[in-house]
């Protein structure tokens, strides 16, 4: 597999059809670059906010809009429903729209929906303001390893680690601002929840340029007409390697849905103080931030990401131990760990790249795997709510949470192989 530094030389040579570019034709090219790169950062940084501020404030929400446990469990189900119903729109909307467009109406939906949800004054208003938001970050979550694909094709793992690094950054900001923000601001959850929607704003503006540009980007690799390199006959769910990889993603999504919704009010029965809850949390999510751009460089030069999967593993393992026997005494080296461990993510997009040889196989997997795991992570954070109120404690979810990371690591590792769904999936050609 081609270094990142090592472009792959697949491009087709200049001819009647691709002419040389010249000076006054690349130049528009340069500085879409650059802002396809600070859109692509401010899109990332809007990515979890709305998740996190919400699980920051969650008790405060509950007793505003009179929620019960079930419910707020519910609430935390929300996200990868979204996700799972709203991402798999993602590829169509991007062909006839492009894929700029439909990030930055992604964005417009994010911070529309972050204005509105703490002002609807009923858990049904809240849940499909929420709603509009997440549709926003659905399409968005899917579109970017694409627009990574398609911008910088020879630098997948380091854009990608930037594109992680600043998601991490956004999650984190949110998880441990939103409490002290909200108490500065008289202590009103909904001014601190829709606080959030500034972010939103600011993302739209970089895009909006690119709509008009966005056939600037490069042209994809030639690809042949025949065998399995051609995209027109993938079936996506005949890759075994696809499969593991949505299988991936969903774990791993449901134990980041999991932290994100309930890790704070685990710290909080622990005797934590709410503020202190929503720094460690903050912490879970800030171990993402050097790891999220160091784990996509690493994962992009080796050929198989198992050993990754691994590490990652052990460490979310540990964590939950933690949680289980020590959660107070020890909640910073338990944050750390399950810090480390939600690292998954941003390794799971890293392998969508990886796992396809073209743009459009990019786009088919990460709409395959993002919307198949999301369903897959939808019962777990519902899960973890019914079993909290029922059991009385958090020694039984904690346990389920644990369990759920062992076939999480069986998965990835089957999911890091070295191989492509080109391979696997395609139609063979027809016989003469």
């Amino acid at each position: 597999m081609a270094s990142e530094e090592t472009p792959t030389p697949t491009m087709a040579p200049p001819t009647a059809q691709a002419p040389i570019p010249t000076e006054k034709s690349a130049a528009p090219r340069v500085w879409a670059v650059r802002l396809v790169t600070i859109g692509i950062v401010l899109a990332a940084l809007n990515l979890r906010p709305a998740i996190t501020s919400l699980g920051a404030l969650l008790e405060e929400v509950r007793d505003g809009l009179g929620m019960s446990g079930s419910l707020a469990g519910l609430l935390t189900s929300v996200p990868p429903l979204c996700f799972a119903v709203f991402g798999v729109m993602a590829p169509r909307l991007a062909r006839r729209f492009g894929a700029s467009a439909v990030v930055c109406v992604g964005m417009m939906a994010i911070a529309a929906g972050l204005i509105i949800r703490p002002y609807t004054g009923n858990t049904i208003g809240f849940l499909i303001a929420s709603a509009l938001a997440l549709m926003g970050i659905a399409v968005s979550n899917v579109l970017m390893p694409v627009i990574v694909k398609r911008w910088f094709p020879d630098r997948v793992g380091s854009m990608t680690g930037l594109y992680s690094m600043a998601l991490a950054l956004g999650t984190s900001l949110a998880a441990a601002a939103t409490v002290p923000l909200t108490d500065a601001l008289g202590g009103n959850w909904q001014i601190g929840l829709s606080m959030w929607a500034v972010l939103g704003v600011a993302a739209v503006l970089p895009w909006i340029p690119l709509v008009r540009v966005k056939d600037a980007a490069p042209a994809e690799p030639a690809r042949p007409t025949t065998g399995t390199g051609h995209d027109d006959g993938l079936r996506i769910t005949r890759s075994r390697t696809a499969w593991a990889l949505a299988v991936f993603f969903g774990l791993q999504a449901t134990a980041a849905y999991i932290t994100m919704g309930w890790m704070a009010q685990i710290f909080r029965d622990a005797g934590v103080s709410a503020s202190t809850a929503g720094v460690l949390l903050a912490v879970v999510m800030a171990m993402g931030v050097p790891l999220a751009f160091v784990i996509p460089r690493v994962a992009a030069r080796l050929p198989s990401q198992g050993p990754i999967v691994v590490v990652l593993g052990a460490c979310g393992l540990a964590g939950y131990a933690g949680l289980y026997f020590a959660p107070a005494s020890g909640a910073w080296a338990w944050a750390v760990l399950l810090g480390i461990s939600n690292c998954a993510f941003p390794l799971a997009l890293t392998m969508v790249g990886m796992r396809a040889r073209t743009g459009a196989g990019v786009a088919k997997l990460s709409a395959f795997a993002q919307s198949t795991g999301y369903l897959i992570s939808i019962p777990g954070p519902l899960l973890v709510g019914v079993l909290y109120q029922h059991s009385g404690g958090w020694g039984v979810p904690i346990a389920l949470m644990a369990a759920l990371m062992v076939p999480q690591i069986v998965v990835g590792v089957l999911a890091g192989r070295d191989r492509t769904i080109e391979d696997e999936a395609a139609t063979p050609a027809p016989a003469s």
